[in-house]
């Protein structure tokens, strides 16, 4: 039997309902709504930077979350493509393009795994830390003991200003957030996407209403949206309408870069194509209902909340000594405001917002912190099955393979819990997300562009869904227009920013080396060698992308460098 009749063998056997045959693998037991509602949870992820967007770009901020939305959508055509060809596995995109990669370098493809666990893992302790914020603020009065008390673990200030390793009520109450949903996702998908519904249902009727409703009621200024100039100050400090000048860009790519993050999440959707009762039909379904549901909160709740708010202005001028040197940084209201930065008081404008009293407006914090908990739900059942993929082809270390009897990747879910513990000690978590970012648009780039070489290299593959040409190719622009932001808008989330994000993605090439050399001795296992076609000559699958990966790379960190070196002068 060839080794191309083992691996279609191997497919069929594991698409068919035989559950004895599947026992030591994750468990096909959910359709594509299953995945839409565990998915459900990335609207949420709006409310991790609405209020950090607007205060850094300004009045353009509802039309950078448009924006960036729909790039998005655009990305998720290539995608739903590549996943469709690999049906029996788990772990999302970057597994699915990991494969295209591996033909021409070893070290690509573990990096794109790595990156994508790297963006999608710290929803769960900047989710946590949102919840505990809002459940918090309920506790009068705001300089209580209880808000204020905090023990430094570590200062960070080499890193970015103010950045410190702290334990703090937020941490606490952060941690048995964590905790309950690790409880949750521990008894296996299917019972999980039981709970992801009622909490969707839940967590999505306050976002919808708080996009729609001040638009109805006039609650919307629109010379809170209007002129479309990016923020400045004055001399004194006071808020202005700032002009397109290369500032005023790099501003503006700073804004789609983060809200990257958030918006083109989506494609959370197809992690679950393993656990698919049907991934022929279900893929696809799953990620374009997901991206319109997206499409409608990543537009509507933007605008309402800044067209309800404002930037605001000085409220409380800088305190500056003799020698000139601010002592205390003006403070702001509105959209300006620190919590609103920060995220911590997005919940409190939002439930004003709807104009309700005080036992409603408490309810409706009730169920957002429900919509956060749904957000963590999703990255957790997402970023612990990328763990689990990329530790069963080869790429990380075997433990994260070990499955329970419920068809869950638990050493994948603790691995996550103890990194995630760590980071909920961080005091920014705006910096959390944009450091993260940085490997998540590395994500990007190499995964849609591994969906041409899969085209070049495997043009006679099945193909449950075929993306259009023009999507395919717009999706490789975008993967370098991607990079553009990166490299000239991370930083002004904080100077060492872009640093940080990339020290991180090259973390993996000491663990690649270990598992990978070391433990395999440089060969993968089996399902992954019938996966790349790394056995010989086979029927259907080439190296027809030749050089163009290798040029794609160096072209990809080209634009990098250009665009961070033309933000800085």
């Amino acid at each position: 039997m060839t080794k191309s009749a083992e691996r279609v063998d191997a497919i069929t056997a594991d698409l068919s309902n035989d559950v004895l045959s599947q026992q030591a693998s994750l468990h096909r037991k959910i359709d594509w709504k299953g995945a839409f509602w565990v998915a459900s949870g990335v609207p949420a992820l709006v409310l991790f930077s609405i209020g950090a967007i607007a205060a850094t770009v300004g009045k353009p901020a509802w039309l950078v979350w448009g924006l960036s939305i729909s790039l998005g959508f655009i990305q998720a055509f290539t995608y739903a493509e590549i996943a469709g060809l690999f049906p029996h596995k788990s772990g999302g995109i970057s597994i699915y393009g990991a494969v295209a990669w591996s033909r021409y370098c070893k070290l690509i493809a573990p990096i794109s795994v790595w990156c994508y666990w790297g963006a999608w893992s710290p929803i769960l302790a900047i989710g946590s830390g949102l919840a505990a914020g809002y459940m918090l603020s309920a506790i009068p009065p705001p300089d209580s003991n209880i808000h204020t008390w905090k023990i430094t673990v570590l200062d960070l200030e080499f890193i970015k200003y103010g950045l410190s390793l702290r334990i703090n009520a937020t941490f606490i109450v952060g941690c048995a957030v964590l905790l309950t949903v690790f409880g949750i996702q521990h008894g296996g998908l299917q019972r999980s996407t039981k709970i992801t519904m009622i909490l969707g249902i839940t967590a999505l009727i306050p976002l919808v209403l708080i996009g729609l409703t001040p638009l109805f009621t006039g609650n919307v200024s629109s010379s809170h949206l209007f002129p479309l100039a990016p923020l400045a100050y004055g001399t004194a400090g006071n808020v202005i309408d700032g002009n397109w000048t290369r500032s005023g860009w790099t501003l503006m790519a700073g804004g789609l870069f983060i809200a990257a993050w958030s918006t083109y999440g989506f494609e959370s959707a197809v992690c679950y194509t393993r656990e698919f009762i049907n991934p022929k039909t279900d893929t696809f379904r799953a990620i374009f209902f997901s991206g319109l549901l997206c499409i409608v909160v990543f537009t509507l709740v933007p605008i309402a909340f800044q067209g309800y708010l404002g930037l605001g202005q000085m409220s409380t001028p800088p305190v500056i000594n003799k020698a000139g040197v601010i002592i205390t940084p003006a403070v702001y209201d509105g959209i300006l405001a620190p919590d609103i930065y920060s995220g911590m008081g997005v919940a409190k404008i939002m439930a004003k917002m709807l104009g309700a009293g005080i036992w409603l407006q408490n309810l409706i914090i009730i169920m957002l912190i429900f919509a956060l908990m749904l957000s963590i739900m999703t990255s957790m059942a997402c970023s612990s099955r990328c763990l689990y993929q990329g530790s069963v082809d080869g790429f990380l270390p075997k433990y994260l393979s070990r499955i329970n009897e419920h068809g869950v990747p638990t050493n994948a879910m603790w691995t996550d819990l103890i990194f995630n513990i760590t980071l909920l000690m961080l005091s920014d978590y705006i910096f959390v997300i944009a450091a993260s970012n940085v490997g998540y648009i590395i994500f990007t780039f190499l995964n849609l562009n591994a969906g041409w070489i899969h085209r070049l290299d495997r043009p006679h593959w099945n193909r449950p869904y075929k993306a259009p040409n023009i999507l395919l190719a717009l999706g490789s622009f975008l993967a370098f227009f991607n990079l553009a932001l990166m490299g000239m808008g991370a930083d002004i989330w904080g100077e060492g920013t872009l640093k940080a994000g990339l020290i991180f993605a090259s973390l993996i090439i000491p663990i690649f080396i270990y598992r990978h050399f070391l433990k395999d001795k440089g060969i993968f296992p089996q399902s992954m060698l019938d996966d790349m076609h790394l056995g010989g000559d086979e029927t259907g699958v080439t190296n027809q992308a030749g050089i163009l990966p290798y040029l794609t790379i160096l072209a990809g960190a080209g634009v990098v460098y250009l665009f961070h070196k033309l933000a800085a002068s």
